[in-house]
Formats: structure tokens, C-alpha cells, sequence
């Protein structure tokens, strides 16, 4: 297991949707194992193909809720529902998220409150998670990264200018950059 540079918002593949998985090989499992790795060293609670420069759709979450159960797993080729999103401003405290792909930036969006989960796990097996609160906004937030969507692309307007003001200031948004959790003093 290797950890894996982080790309930085602005690289094309941050910007596409990503391919589908055709086979479960050698090379997916290590990729898989290297996300892991990566997700863990950032820290963060899910890491997305792309985000590591790598054009698949492939997720992996690690998340320990409020009960102390534990979340974590590995989705390939996933489709994702999800229950409407509620209509008014997003909360600060409530709905604050962060990406390692802007590392060190954090913004309130609102996301559904329910999702359904279906994907292919590394074992080559179908399954299905129905999710809430924070499991579900992993779900979407990594989702997302799949089809080419970062989460400051939803901002609210006053969000979202900010949040270009940080990109800005920080000179991201261009092809090419990227940070190494556990060597750079970076996270999101």
C-alpha cells in the first residue's frame, strides 16, 4: 500500500465524469488498497478515484459515527438516489463539508438526508446501503466526484464566491497540482 498524491481542484480529471470499472483485477485491488491508505494518511472520510488522478468510478468511505459503529467499505460502479433536498440555506455547524481536493477549505451545503447505495464491492459482489446524515452526505459528496462535481460547484452563491476567492488566493484551479498526505501540511 502506497500512499497516493492528492490531485487539487482544476486538474480535467477533478472535472469529467469518471469511467466505469470492466474488470476487478490486480490493478483495482491495489488501487482500492492505495485509496485506503490515502484516505487514512489525508485524514479524511471517503476518497473518490479521481481525487488520486485515476479516471474510475471508484469509492472508498471510513466513517465512525456518534455510536461508535464503524462505516467503511469500497464501491465500484456505483448509482446512488437520494431523497429531495430540503429547500432553505444550509447550516454552518450542520452542514459544513470539506474536500481533500480543496484541502483545508470547509463550506455548508445542503444534501439529501436519505440515500440508497448500490455498487460492486472488491469481492466482485452486488450490495445495497441505505443511508442517512452524515454516511449519506459521504455517499453523495464521493458520488459527486464520480460524475465530475466537486462540492464547491453546489455552493450557495455566497459560498461559492469564497470559495473561488480561496482557489484564487491559494493559486489552485489550474492542471497539474496536487498534495501528498503524511508530507504535506495540507488537509480537508
Amino acid at each position: 500500500m502506497a500512499v497516493l498524491p492528492i490531485v487539487i481542484t482544476g486538474d480535467p480529471v477533478l472535472h469529467a465524469p469518471a469511467a466505469p470499472v470492466e474488470v476487478i483485477d490486480d490493478e483495482v485491488r491495489e488501487l482500492v488498497a492505495d485509496m485506503i491508505a490515502t484516505m487514512h494518511a489525508a485524514p479524511g472520510v471517503g476518497l473518490a478515484a479521481p481525487q488520486v488522478g485515476v479516471a474510475s468510478r471508484i469509492f472508498v468511505w471510513h466513517w465512525e459515527d456518534d455510536g461508535g459503529v464503524l462505516h467503511e467499505g469500497v464501491a465500484i460502479n456505483p448509482r446512488l438516489w437520494h431523497t429531495p433536498i430540503s429547500i432553505g440555506a444550509a447550516e454552518e455547524d450542520d452542514d459544513s463539508e470539506g474536500c481533500l481536493s480543496i484541502p483545508g477549505e470547509r463550506y455548508p451545503l445542503r444534501r439529501a438526508d436519505q440515500v440508497l447505495l448500490r455498487a460492486t464491492g472488491l469481492d466482485g459482489k452486488d450490495f445495497e446501503i441505505e443511508a442517512s446524515g452524515w454516511l449519506a452526505r459521504i455517499f453523495q459528496h464521493e458520488f459527486d466526484h464520480l460524475e465530475g462535481v466537486l462540492y464547491a460547484d453546489r455552493l450557495e452563491h455566497a459560498h461559492a464566491k469564497a470559495a473561488t476567492k480561496a482557489i484564487k488566493r491559494e493559486g489552485w484551479g489550474r492542471p497539474g497540482l496536487s498534495w501528498l498526505p503524511g508530507v504535506d501540511d495540507l488537509e480537508g
